[in-house]
Parts: structure tokens; C-alpha cells; sequence
């Protein structure tokens, strides 16, 4: 386990809330379904471009976790899968299909 980046910054409300910080927003298969705000709505390019930095900004820092904080994050972001522990589950989507772009994002790539 400890050789897996645990990220904080690279969702993408992480990403919107950088761009339009305060936006109120609603997004399902890469298409925002809602965007209440006067600024315009930042385009997917842009909110991948963000999650980029942002790993690469996690990856250039060396962070040392307790193991019970480490066990609790893992928990809480469901990559402990107590089900099926060889599934990566923060790589599934709600409809049990892999996530190609949460691949990319955490530098996995498909099979």
C-alpha cells in the first residue's frame, strides 16, 4: 500500500471549485446537467488540465501518513474493496463500468 499516491486534489470538484470557486454545479458522464453561475462553465479540457496540475503538485509532495489515517482514508474514498479486493474500486463508475478517464487521471491505463 504505501507505494499508492493517496490524492486529495484531483477530483474534479477540486477542479471547479478552483476555476469558479462557489459554482453551483451538476455534472454526469463528462456533460454538466447543471451550472447556476454568471461565469461561463469551464469545458472539460480545462477541468482535466486542472486535475493535472493538481497531480502533479500532490506528486512533487512527500506526504507521510499514520496507518490508521491512511487505512481511514482509503475507507472513506472506497479503494478498500472488503468485497473484492483485486478491484480497484475508485476506478468504477455508479454503473460498474471502469472509469477510462479516471484512469488517465491516476495514471492507470486500460487493459
Amino acid at each position: 500500500m504505501k507505494e499508492e499516491k493517496i490524492y486529495r486534489l484531483t477530483g474534479i470538484d477540486s477542479a471547479i471549485e478552483m476555476l469558479r470557486p462557489g459554482a453551483k454545479w451538476e455534472i454526469s458522464n463528462s456533460t454538466f446537467t447543471r451550472w447556476e453561475d454568471d461565469r461561463p462553465c469551464p469545458s472539460m479540457e480545462e477541468l482535466k488540465e486542472v486535475q493535472r496540475k493538481a497531480r502533479e503538485f500532490e506528486d512533487s509532495i512527500q506526504t507521510i501518513w499514520k496507518p490508521e489515517q491512511e487505512q481511514e482514508i482509503l475507507k472513506m474514498r472506497g479503494i478498500i474493496n472488503t468485497v473484492n479486493p483485486d478491484v480497484d474500486v475508485s476506478l468504477i463508475g455508479a454503473n460498474g463500468d471502469v472509469c477510462e478517464e479516471c484512469m488517465e487521471i491516476h495514471g492507470h491505463e486500460k487493459d
